[in-house]
């Protein structure tokens, strides 16, 4: 089979190399320039490729096209595709096709990083053969070339599930969905929600779907009744009007019940006391990892050892350090009004609250409420702060401007006492006066870092 892949990042690259490796013939198109790294990886393997372009004859002259998640459907070379009736699959679909492992596969508007990463820790420390794979930098079609692990834990993102159509996870979770990327949805709400629920279009009895039963948007859209598999829902609360298989039955003890509706005794219980994670958010990626690991046979014991030792990306309520009494947090990640309304809410103590960036349409009015109790200093950081000014100057009773990380940071550290948290949640996009949120929080690391030194 002659298969042409669309983009030449990790994604795209994996799935080149699968492809070769199973004997079909390959053509690798992108439309920029392709990274060094992966020029090397292609050159290497002898797989040919072209960049900064799209050769249409070439494309079209394709079996099958792997395509890349970043490329939208409006896109010209999707469109002749189409025209011309040309199957289109995911790299993941690909992969998918390639091993028989176990995969539990996590999805969410916010948190599927988190959830995904605390997942792969729990089973490797329980002592599986896991790999990680998906949205977090790994692709899954180059490990399914060896395709030495039992299972993969693989982040998907809703750009990743449009183009699956036979992939089968072993568990999925959905922990949440909330407006984001609309515009490749044709601004409807139901169209997203639509293409995250295809995580769970090929669930067998096998199988398990995790998902977050308080998600309004969830509950709107997901038809219950017509899913043949293992419906497992979480909540913060111990609720009545539904078969819970894990709940909080205190702040740091959660229950966890795999056969929830048929034995309500069967409830273990397992300390999340040992979490580093900070917040109400993680409290719901932490009940989703969980219930995975216990669907994948973990004891409570090896899941409360294994929370101990997880250490989240960076950039994520990331505690940098703390200098007289005051803690420092990077949530640089925070780049919309849902993750710094997890962030403002999972922090109880008075916050001196680092935002601002290039602003995507962001309606501030879910953070009034919390800004308004939480926060007794906002610095803004960033080349355009009127939004946020408009927004915050009458509730909050100190805002001020910056335009450097390092006048952010020493403004937040003289206004700050014992018992504050300096928060680095921007809420907005890093594009105005950062390279991306990654160059954000780490100048925010580096500015902490060095007045700790002093």
């Amino acid at each position: 089979m002659h298969i042409v892949i669309l983009g030449a990042a990790e994604s795209g690259v994996g799935a080149a190399l699968l492809a070769q490796a199973k004997g079909h013939t390959v053509f690798v198109s992108d439309r920029g320039p392709i990274q060094p790294d992966y020029k090397q990886q292609l050159t290497a393997a002898g797989i040919a490729f072209e960049e900064s372009q799209h050769s249409l004859d070439k494309i079209l002259a394709a079996d099958e096209v792997v395509k890349s998640p970043g490329i939208p459907e409006k896109a010209q070379v999707i469109q002749a595709l189409r025209e011309k009736g040309t199957p289109i699959i995911s790299e993941i679909e690909f992969a998918g096709r390639y091993t028989r492992a176990k995969c539990i596969c996590i999805t969410g508007t916010n948190g599927k990083t988190t959830t995904t990463l605390l997942t792969y820790h729990l089973l490797k420390s329980a002592g599986l053969n896991v790999g990680l794979a998906g949205n977090v930098g790994y692709s899954l079609a180059e490990q399914v070339i060896e395709d030495k692990f039992e299972y993969y834990v693989v982040e998907l993102s809703s750009f990743q599930l449009d183009d699956t159509h036979e992939f089968q996870p072993w568990i999925a979770i959905l922990l949440n969905i909330t407006p984001d990327h609309l515009d490749r949805y044709g601004y409807s709400l139901e169209q997203y929600a639509q293409a995250k629920l295809r995580i769970t279009r090929n669930l067998d009895s096998n199988g398990a779907f995790i998902y977050n039963a308080d998600d309004e948007v969830t509950g709107q859209y997901f038809q219950s009744a017509f899913l043949e598999t293992r419906q497992l829902p979480f909540s913060l609360h111990h609720r009545h009007d539904i078969h819970l298989a894990g709940y909080y039955v205190s702040e740091d003890m959660l229950c966890t019940n795999l056969t929830p509706g048929i034995d309500e005794d069967a409830g273990v219980e397992v300390n999340t006391a040992g979490s580093p994670l900070i917040g109400q958010h993680n409290r719901q990626n932490t009940l989703a990892a969980v219930l995975a690991a216990r669907v994948a046979g973990l004891e409570p014991e090896q899941i409360e050892a294994a929370l101990a030792t997880f250490h989240n990306a960076d950039h994520r309520l990331q505690l940098v350090g703390e200098i007289k009494g005051v803690r420092f947090i990077n949530d640089s990640k925070a780049t919309n009004v849902e993750a710094a309304w997890y962030a403002l809410d999972g922090i109880h103590q008075p916050i001196i609250w680092i935002a601002g960036g290039t602003d995507k349409g962001n309606d501030y009015r879910s953070l009034l409420n919390l800004a308004e109790h939480r926060v007794k200093a906002l610095i803004c950081l960033g080349v355009d702060n009127a939004k946020l000014r408009t927004a915050f100057d009458p509730i909050v009773s100190h805002v001020e401007e910056t335009q450097s990380m390092a006048d952010a940071v020493a403004r937040a550290a003289a206004l700050a006492v014992p018992g504050d948290v300096v928060l680095l949640s921007p809420c907005c996009a890093s594009f105005d006066l950062f390279k991306n949120y990654e160059d954000r929080g780490q100048q925010f690391i580096q500015c902490v870092k060095q007045r700790m030194g002093e």
